[in-house]
Parts: C-alpha cells; structure tokens; sequence
C-alpha cells in the first residue's frame, strides 16, 4: 500500500469524504467536505468514486512526501501548488513520480483546496465515513487535523495515469459567487416585511470567528418581530439563524444538530459549496429563492456534474 508523509499540516488540513448524513436525531451533524462538488470532480480526475475520502486544505495548505509516487489530483479555490518546485495547474489529473514533494501554499482566493489521490486516503471508517468531525474529535485520522510526521495510507488505485482536466466551462458555472441563494425559514414570520427586506438589501461580512460549525455575519442586526423565546428545534445544514443580538449565523457541516434561534432563510443546496469557499471578510449577500427554483437549480447542478462533457482527456 502506498502512503503519503506530511512534511507540513498547513494551517487545517482534515480527512474529509461526503460526510455522514442520517445521525441528525443522535445529536452527530454530517461533517464532511466543506466544498463538495470540488471533491467530487478531484476524485472523478483520478478515477475514484466521488465519495472517496481526500485532503481538505484551509487557507494555507501543506506540504506532502510520496515516496512510492501516486496519481493526484487539486481542485478548489486558487491555491499556489508546486511539484519538486514546479508549479502545477489545479483541476488537472497529476502523474507523482516516487519521491517528488507536493507544497500547496496560500490560497490567493477562496478558503478550500482539496487533494484526491488515486485510491483515496485510507483511514477506519466512523458510522459510515471517513470525515473528520473536528469538534468531536471523531473520524477521519485520529479525529484531529494532520500534524507534521504524520503517514497516510492511500487505497489501492484504479487503472493507470491518464491526463483529464474538468472542462473550463463547467468551472464557470460552479465558480464562487458571493450572493447566496435562500428559501424562507420557518420562522421568517417572526420578523417584519421591513426586517425582511432590510436582510435581502443588507451586505454582510463574513467574521473572523467563522468556522466548518458556522458562518458568522457582521452587518446590519435584523430585528425580530416577536420578542418571545422559540422552543429548541432541528436545524438543517445551511440554515440562517439569527442571534438575540440580530446578526445572522449559517450553519454549515459541523453545526450543532438542534438549535433555539429563529431560522429567517436556508441556503439552497446548489449554493452550499460556495459557502464552504467564503473565506473571513469577504462579503455576501442572500438573495430569496423559491423551493421550486431551488429544486431546478440543484437538478441543473448535478445535470452538468453528470455530463461526459465534464471531463476532457
């Protein structure tokens, strides 16, 4: 079995697959990638299934040793990446010779880059995944972000090297964009029709203490209609939750599976990968979806994730 050294963690890097979905009602959110239709095409580059498991890289990525060599592949936001000091394109399968050295550095845009490698990382699954759940300290290897020192397994990789790249009109459509799309909230009735527009015209900025349990928001604070407590409820991922303060909270893979705040809109599905791009500071705003241009957007989504157009050899 192959096996990947880590020279240097970077700032957060995890093991990450598609996450554990279907524990909400056991108190365990579904981690998983933060960006996961990057993940999806690096795996569909090297040949994995799309829910093989890789490396998340935040902000800052690492820098990795191959000792037996290994097909790879990067995708994500725009990160500096060299090979034995030669740079190397994201979105492009990579041939890793025996003993080459991989450095991905600052990410000049965006938050997430994610390295797949032919076979996947082969850690022990947990319920069913083999995502880190940072909070927890459960999953993925040994539960933690990767320290220097570290030896990761790779899987056993299907078929040789073959030179892919993801089609740059597909790219186009998945690129990060900063106004999120959103369906009502169940509790949208607890602020005003001024409130509510006041929420879609305002601009937020993503705050510093932002992290894979949540986005906070710095901006203008809504105001509730009701000045009444809610009862603790189950929250989905995505939803926006707004605090007593009035700033609002997305709630993203890591977040606690219940939650007492009123949720005044959900991001739709098609958007959740680029709220896994956002980074601190940058700025969004929401803009109101139906549940059936939700629906058609997603159907969209994964009509082009599907295309044999996707993938160009």
């Amino acid at each position: 079995m192959s096996f990947i050294q880590v020279q240097e963690p970077g700032l957060l890097t995890t093991v990450q697959d598609l996450g554990r979905d279907g524990f909400g009602p056991l108190g365990v959110s579904p981690s998983g990638a933060a960006d996961p239709i990057s993940l999806r095409l690096g795996n569909r580059l090297v040949a994995n299934p799309e829910s093989a498991a890789g490396l998340e890289m935040t902000l800052l990525g690492g820098t990795f040793l191959f000792p037996e060599g290994a097909i790879l592949a990067l995708t994500g936001s725009d990160f500096v990446v060299t090979l034995d000091g030669t740079v190397v394109d994201l979105w492009t399968s990579i041939d890793v010779r025996p003993g080459q050295t991989l450095r991905v550095g600052p990410a000049r845009s965006g938050a997430r880059c994610y390295l797949c490698v032919g076979g996947g990382i082969a850690v022990k699954p947990f319920l069913g995944s083999s995502s880190t759940h940072i909070l927890t300290g459960l999953g993925g290897f040994e539960g933690r972000p990767l320290r220097k020192g570290d030896v990761l397994d790779i899987g056993s990789a299907i078929g040789s090297f073959r030179n892919r790249t993801i089609a740059p009109q597909a790219r186009n459509h998945l690129s990060p964009r900063h106004i999120l799309r959103v369906t009502t909230g169940p509790q949208s009735n607890w602020f005003s029709e001024s409130s509510l527009s006041e929420f879609y015209r305002e601009t937020y900025r993503v705050g510093e203490q932002s992290n894979r349990m949540g986005l906070r928001l710095e901006g203008k604070p809504v105001t509730q209609n009701s000045p009444g407590e809610m009862i603790t409820e189950g929250v989905s991922l995505g939803a926006v939750q707004v605090t007593h303060g009035g700033l609002p909270i997305i709630l993203f893979v890591e977040q606690q599976t219940t939650g007492g705040y009123p949720k005044i809109a959900n991001v739709i599905s098609a958007d959740l990968h680029r709220v896994g791009q956002l980074r601190p500071r940058d700025e969004i705003l929401f803009e109101q979806a139906t549940f059936e241009v939700a629906r058609s957007l997603l159907m969209e989504q994964e009509k082009i994730l599907a295309s044999e157009e996707l993938i160009l050899e």
